[in-house]
């Protein structure tokens, strides 16, 4: 398992850092990495919720017992979510952010508070845009994709995986 995760950290890194030297002059390559790493991730998210929301979704609302969720909130916090954190984790912690030297727990404790955040953001945005505005569903999605990411980065950078560096 730690020949295949160093084979996987290598690999990613060595296909972001090809698509770095366009970019070198707006943006560090932390940066970058980081917009690479989570525009994959969110990119797969989306996929995920276009599935969920239109395949699997299909009733006027996911009945929990105890409270009901429609059909494009059940996609993301019922599917797409429990495959994008794990994955968004990994990437942070060993792509993106490898110089951080808190305990992989304490990381992975903030890396929650984090996303936990980001998913009231986005529960308030999707609300906002869909039944406020009456956007459809997965454009909305991508929108408000845009708002947690920047909320997503400063918060991981300055929080869940700060360094001394920063």
């Amino acid at each position: 398992m730690i020949k295949l995760h160093f084979w996987l950290k290598k690999t990613i890194l060595q296909v972001v850092d090809i698509f770095y030297p366009p970019f070198k002059k707006i943006m560090p390559l932390q940066t970058f990495r980081y917009a690479a790493c989570g525009g994959g991730n969110t990119a797969f998210g989306i996929f995920l919720y276009f599935i969920a929301n239109n395949f699997i979704f299909l009733k006027p609302a996911v009945d929990l017992g105890f409270f009901a969720l429609k059909p494009y909130i059940a996609a993301e916090y019922l599917f797409s979510i429990w495959f994008t954190f794990p994955i968004g984790f990994y990437l942070s912690r060993y792509v993106v952010f490898p110089e951080s030297e808190i305990k992989k727990g304490i990381q992975l404790f903030r890396y929650f508070v984090t996303v936990a955040g980001a998913i009231l953001l986005k529960y308030i945005l999707l609300k906002l845009f869909i039944e406020v505005f009456g956007w459809y569903p997965t454009p909305a999605n991508m929108i408000t994709s845009v708002f947690v990411i920047t909320f997503s980065y400063l918060a991981q950078r300055f929080f869940s995986f700060k360094s001394a560096k920063v």
